[in-house]
């Protein structure tokens, strides 16, 4: 089953330093009927406009997993760690028991673009972590590119969960298959430009779902970018 979510159809918010587009329901936004996707609680699109950002603030008990689109984004946390991240560059953290941090966009002139991915963890109070990692521009051109993992996985960064992310940029034209096990399902973000997944037609912002399927074809309709986490089927 493939079902498309227009982001016309998505939640939103314009707070003047922030543009928020809420994949589940979050802030401002609620809907009862859209929480989650099995272990995906939180997908956020946010657009910070320069020199503001988010205060430090708590965090507990998920998997937060942020991925730069544009411009660059500076954490700091209650664990000690302080760093800058560019576009195309991933940040994680495990709140467990609890952490505090905040999320800035010191540029004085350029927007940041970023998604906020939360998951939930495999089980709650768990020691807080923190990673990062720089990927270069060109891992994920034409190809699909695993940032994120479980432990038992390959990817640079690994999270305590059984879910991989991956990204990819493909040019207009261009093809990819995915191939899915009988017990996983994948939520799909078209991020920026346009595909045909399995021949539906997802523009920038669209999102779906992906259940019940062995196998997905994207199709580059135009210069495209996109997000996919698989995950374990519900039920």
């Amino acid at each position: 089953m493939f079902k498309k979510l227009p982001k016309e159809n998505m939640g939103s918010s314009n707070l003047g330093w922030l543009e928020s587009r809420f994949h589940f329901s979050f802030a401002e936004y609620t809907n009862r009927n859209n929480m989650n996707f099995g272990i995906l609680r939180v997908l956020n699109d946010d657009i910070i406009h320069p020199q503001s950002g988010f205060e430090m603030h708590p965090h507990r008990d998920m998997e937060i997993i942020s991925y730069v689109v544009q411009g660059e984004i500076t954490h700091k946390d209650s664990m000690g760690n302080e760093e800058t991240l560019k576009s195309g560059e991933v940040q994680y953290m495990s709140a467990g028991t609890g952490v505090m941090h905040s999320e800035y966009n010191l540029h004085k002139i350029h927007d940041l673009r970023l998604l906020q991915i939360w998951i939930f963890p495999p089980t709650k109070n768990l020691t807080p972590l923190y990673g990062s990692y720089r990927f270069q521009k060109d891992e994920s051109k034409n190809r699909f590119l695993n940032i994120v993992s479980s432990q038992n996985g390959d990817a640079k960064i690994k999270i305590r969960q059984d879910a991989k992310i991956y990204v990819g940029k493909l040019d207009s034209g261009k093809s990819l298959d995915f191939d899915l096990e009988d017990d996983r399902q994948i939520y799909f973000v078209q991020i920026e430009g346009g595909s045909s997944i399995n021949g539906i037609i997802l523009n920038d912002g669209d999102a779906m779902e992906i259940v019940d399927e062995r196998n997905i074809n994207i199709h580059a309709l135009k210069d495209s970018h996109f997000l996919f986490i698989e995950m374990k089927r519900e039920g």
